[in-house]
């Protein structure tokens, strides 16, 4: 059987997904490549966040082709949902298929596999023709049991060269744990939430993700209990496949995190689902990724507040400070609303993470409307910055705005909030040198500098990073005493110790459970 290699682009959602079509795979009988190279089928797992992420995908799609023309590609995720017509111009596509339909990858595989390249048929069916209450023209490929044995030689599919549909028609959830992400592969992340209501008017997600829909309590529960003890499912049907150590601290993620559970019946609320797993898994650090400012309630940081094993981290897309840019972004809160929230959590949490995502740049925006974000920023405990330049996307509202920014102005903007977010992070830094930090060992990296330092890299629950000397185990968690800086990491001490293998001991590592 031809082996296949997912090449991924994009968000952790994005990544989930991708760890979803591998699971599928290999217990379809698939065998995963080690390198991209040395593959038969290539899964490219695309991004449309922004223009360049267009053209990165763009790009290695014609570099995959040129080093390997025999090689089948299959560009899925929520650029091939947006734009499927342009990928399948590109040369070496034998398949483009949206979000609407990733579950059904694992199928094309086959039809791949069962045809040399040279019987492949290229018949192009466009996107257009697909509606949402329609039967898809592929009567034969309704699922992998109808298909012949490939033994036998009889396979005969006439496949289109696009599958996608209406995505706002999917209800299906497809998520995996990823072993990867942040940290070297120490950390797994569990997507739990995908798809958006919201409109805001310079995105393009809810789009290509769909309406918000999540993964049932249960599932999750399950899911974090599986890697808590070492191990992940293919599927139902399949063995275990062990994993290397079981995973000390879990990231949950979502494209609107704090959406979670309002599509369920009965509904869920996010904070009741973190307070489950806290109860009914051993899962010694949670942590959570991107949340909306108005999905942090009083009732969410207490929570945080009232144990350890949630980590104090929340990061809070801002976008803007100025509410004249906030209103016409369809933004749903105001700079004051944000401020409450921030200063919510650092009133309980004074050490806690508090991280934003902002965009310059936008339609109309001012020197004024800048220097507002600036200011709004400068004057609140962030300890970090994620800053891009507005990006015009196809099918948004902000995409028809006529009044732009000038390029050379959104790059002097950017750089001046990159400052200040690299200032924010730095006096963060210092502002920990002297306390007692938990922090996770994680897996070096195979730069130069990482291998001929004998550091290890570690990562706080406060979102620090850390080096503590020397060569240490990944997926331990001990306490250190930070005592300085090195570049934008801190120097820790240790003064706890967990072993490899079992749970973290001492009076610190007690107060977890």
């Amino acid at each position: 059987m031809p082996t296949f290699f997912i090449e991924q682009f994009g968000c952790r959602a994005t990544q989930a997904d991708g760890a979803a079509i591998e699971r599928q795979l290999l217990d379809a009988g698939y065998a995963s490549a080690a390198t991209l190279g040395a593959a038969d089928i290539v899964v490219l797992n695309t991004c449309t966040v922004t223009a360049s992420a267009d053209a990165q995908a763009r790009d290695a799609i014609r570099k995959l082709h040129a080093a390997n023309p025999a090689v089948r590609l299959i560009v899925t995720g929520c650029y091939a949902q947006r734009a499927p017509e342009e990928l399948a111009a590109l040369p070496g596509v034998s398949w483009v298929v949206g979000n609407s339909h990733k579950p059904q990858i694992p199928q094309l595989v086959d039809s791949l596999s069962a045809a040399p390249p040279a019987e492949q048929p290229n018949n192009f069916f466009p996107a257009s023709a697909l509606h949402s209450d329609s039967t898809i023209p592929f009567h034969s490929f309704v699922g992998p049991q109808l298909y012949p044995e490939r033994s036998r030689g009889n396979v005969a599919l006439h496949l289109g060269k696009i599958l996608t549909g209406n995505i706002f028609d999917r209800t299906e959830f497809l998520s995996a744990p990823v072993r990867g992400g942040e940290g070297n592969h120490t950390r797994p992340t569990l997507k739990i939430q995908d798809g958006c209501d919201s409109r805001c008017s310079y995105c393009v997600i809810p789009f290509v993700r769909g309406k918000s829909r999540s993964l049932p309590p249960a599932e999750v529960i399950r899911e974090i209990q599986r890697l808590t003890v070492g191990q992940t499912f293919l599927s139902v049907h399949s063995q275990p496949t062990p994993l290397p150590l079981p995973a000390r601290e879990i990231v949950l993620s979502g494209i609107n995190l704090g959406t979670y559970g309002r599509d369920l019946s009965p509904r869920v609320e996010f904070e009741d689902l973190l307070r489950r797993i806290v109860e009914e898994t051993s899962v010694e650090r949670l942590r959570i990724s991107s949340i909306e400012p108005l999905d942090v309630t009083q009732d969410l940081v207490t929570l945080f507040a009232s144990t350890d094993r949630v980590a104090q981290h929340f990061h809070m897309p801002l976008q803007s400070g100025s509410d004249r840019i906030l209103a016409g972004m369809h933004r749903w809160y105001r700079a004051e609303h944000y401020a409450r929230r921030v200063e919510l959590i650092h009133e309980r949490l004074p050490h806690a993470a508090i991280g934003a995502d902002v965009i310059t740049g936008f339609p109309g925006e001012t020197e004024d409307d800048h220097a507002a974000t600036l200011a709004f920023i400068e004057s609140r405990p962030f300890t970090y910055l994620h800053v891009f330049s507005f990006s015009k996307r196809p099918g948004t509202k902000a995409a028809s705005l006529s009044n732009e920014v000038p390029g050379a102005v959104v790059k002097r903007r950017a750089r001046e909030l990159r400052a200040l977010g690299e200032s924010k992070a730095a006096a963060f830094r210092q502002s920990q040198i002297g306390r007692t930090l938990r922090v996770l060992t994680l897996c070096r990296g195979d730069s130069a500098e990482e291998l001929e330092t004998d550091t290890t890299p570690a990562l706080s629950s406060n979102y620090l990073r850390v080096r503590i000397n020397g060569n240490r185990p990944a997926n331990n968690c001990l306490d250190v005493l930070i005592s300085g800086e090195t570049g934008t990491a801190l120097v820790g001490e240790p003064i706890l110790s967990c072993s490899a293998h079992g749970a973290c001991s001492g009076p610190v590592a007690a107060s977890l459970r």
